[in-house]
């Protein structure tokens, strides 16, 4: 397979053990994950070769990062230097009816103050085929949007197939308004082949809906149809677009989720079993997992949807099961899981 690059922050998790809150806390557990470097290493354990991109402070926090993304096989020889400081989140993990928590400390991080200009574009895409990026990104600063726009535009120019995570986080994107804010993601998004993105996310960055139905109503029993007209709404504001997809999770509680897909290429809506995940370890990078698991199903079945989504639904349904942000599983064991061997059984 040819090489994926991915561009975001890569934070400092600290979270208290278990499912303490944090005022019960007196130590922190160490993660180090962001939306893009998630997936980033999803593809590295899957055999794709991958660069993740980004700016880090250079000291001893910023190598850590750096060397935790290295010894996940991911490359790290595009990672531009400067700043002071590596960005910060809090998680309070949930249990049953007590939802997560995050507290985000990444103001003036350094990727939040990286520029147009400092990344060359065109070196980092050499001999590439897909590049990613989540609407995280642009939410951190104006610098970070003005970037990924550059990268957006020389990756089309040079043919390379674009992906996004819509990725809306309302304790985000406080440097402009409503209105800026749904300008940049609009444009950036025109220039993406696959895109991903939830109800939320569609309604808030692009004021999408679904048709004839209240989502919040639905409780824990998604249907995929409900995104039929979503998907569609979303093809006909970016016609470059040639998969929408998303995923559906309900949620029973905090512990137990179930958990789906669906994917529409503009004539045909592809739909994935429902998982139910109970007794859910961390379900932070769910996401990036899934997107992760559909790149690489998108670049091995090329001719085949079905396979790709139902490969991505499989590999996020056991990411519920790993601590930290990135997902830890091998290609062996989300076929496993595809063919519905879900015992747990030990592997002797």
């Amino acid at each position: 397979m040819k090489k994926v690059i991915t561009f975001g922050e890569i934070m400092l998790r600290l979270a208290p053990p278990g499912f303490l809150r944090f005022s019960q806390a007196s130590a922190f557990d160490v993660v180090y994950g962001g939306g893009e470097s998630n997936v980033a290493v999803s593809l590295a354990n899957y055999g794709v070769p991958v660069d993740f991109v980004t700016r880090l402070p250079k000291n001893d926090i910023g190598h850590c990062a750096m060397m935790e993304m290295r010894k996940r096989g991911v490359g790290v020889e595009k990672i531009v230097y400067g700043g002071d400081r590596l960005g910060i989140y809090f998680l309070e993990t949930g249990a049953v009816s007590r939802g997560s928590k995050v507290v985000y400390d990444r103001a003036h991080s350094a990727m939040s103050e990286i520029t147009e200009g400092m990344i060359d574009w065109k070196d980092v895409f050499k001999d590439v085929a897909w590049f990613h990026w989540t609407g995280i990104t642009p939410a951190i600063s104006q610098g970070a949007a003005d970037a990924c726009l550059e990268a957006v535009k020389i990756a089309s120019e040079l043919g390379i197939t674009i992906s996004t995570d819509l990725n809306y986080r309302a304790k985000l994107w406080n440097f402009c308004s409503d209105a800026h804010r749904e300008s940049i993601m609009t444009e950036l998004t025109s220039y993406c082949d696959v895109v991903l993105g939830n109800e939320e996310d569609a309604e808030k960055h692009f004021d999408i809906r679904p048709e004839g139905l209240d989502i919040t109503k639905q409780g824990h029993d998604v249907k995929a149809e409900a995104f039929l007209s979503v998907c569609q709404q979303m093809m006909q504001k970016f016609p470059r677009a040639k998969k929408v997809i998303t995923t559906l999770r309900g949620s029973i509680s905090a512990s137990h989720n179930t958990w789906a897909g669906v994917l529409y290429d503009g004539k045909k809506m592809y739909e994935t079993r429902q998982y139910q995940i109970t007794d859910i370890v961390d379900r932070v990078g769910g996401g990036d997992s899934f997107m992760g698991g559909l790149i690489y199903g998108l670049l091995k079945y090329p001719e085949n949807d079905q396979n790709a989504l139902d490969f991505a639904v499989a590999a996020s349904c056991l990411k519920h099961t790993i601590k930290g942000d990135a997902n830890l599983v091998t290609v062996d064991e989300v076929e496993k899981l595809m063919g519905g061997d879900a015992s747990g059984r030990v592997a002797r």
